[in-house]
């Protein structure tokens, strides 16, 4: 059974348009340095769970389309390794890395939901995007949840 995620990324550093230009539409999703993101990625994704992907520092904010976990299972973000990278760890160690990352696949553009629109449905009250203080980059979204944006999103065409 498919498990649904929510993963956030600013538009001007990674956008839904730059998944879909790569080859394979396919991509790491490196950076993440936060120990619960990387724990839900590490620990909780599997290879073929649906993702909403979400543009955030945007004008609006908003999930934009729908990409999948592509990889077997986390693996070592190679970025906390690179001293060039702005990912870069010096704490961590290539014989027991400290973040991990997964591959995430582009699925399909969605209408633009905006953060104002998920909070303004009484249905996704619980959601955690929309709850303050809120601002984990990864998160998990309900089979429920899932369904209403998808509704939210035919009427959005």
């Amino acid at each position: 059974m498919a498990n649904y995620w929510l993963m956030k990324s600013e538009p001007n550093a990674f956008s839904i348009e730059d998944l879909k230009a790569l080859p394979k539409q396919t991509d790491m999703w490196d950076g993440v340095r936060n120990y619960q993101a990387r724990n839900i990625m590490r620990d909780q994704m599997q290879k073929g769970d649906k993702v909403f992907f979400y543009h955030s520092n945007a004008t609006p904010p908003g999930i934009v389309g729908i990409a999948e976990i592509a990889s077997d299972e986390a693996y070592p973000d190679p970025t906390q390794f690179d001293e060039k990278s702005k990912y870069y760890d010096p704490k961590s160690d290539p014989e027991k890395p400290r973040w991990f990352l997964v591959d995430v696949k582009f699925v399909e553009d969605l209408p633009m939901i905006s953060l104002e629109q998920l909070k303004a449905n009484p249905k996704l009250s619980e959601m955690k995007v929309v709850q303050k203080g809120a601002r984990l980059s990864v998160q998990p979204v309900t089979e429920a949840e899932w369904s209403e944006v998808l509704a939210m999103a035919k009427v959005n065409i």
